[in-house]
């Protein structure tokens, strides 16, 4: 099997410089935002009025979504990784 690093880099400068570090190798970049989003204590999340779930429609948690679009992933969904893979790839 081959082998692969996972270098996790923030900003420009340190992205330039991991890519000169690893120059002569092949590299993937891959560049998203992530959230990650307490839903708040167990008495506001129940609340059926609760802007999570007025707002962005959530049901449950944990969710994955891919905001601005209808698609997300809901509770064992988001252990899938081939529903995850599909969240993520670009059509």
């Amino acid at each position: 099997m081959a082998r692969y690093e996972e270098v996790s880099v923030s900003g420009y400068e340190e992205f330039t410089q991991v890519v000169e570090q690893h120059s002569g190798k092949t590299i993937f970049a891959y560049f998203s935002v992530f959230i990650y989003c307490q839903g708040g204590e167990k008495p506001y999340w129940k609340d059926p009025n609760n802007d999570f779930r007025k707002k962005l429609e959530l049901t449950a948690v944990p969710t994955l979504l891919k905001y601005g679009t209808p698609q997300k992933l809901v509770e064992s969904e988001c252990l899938q990784a081939d529903l995850v893979g599909m969240l993520f790839s670009e059509d």
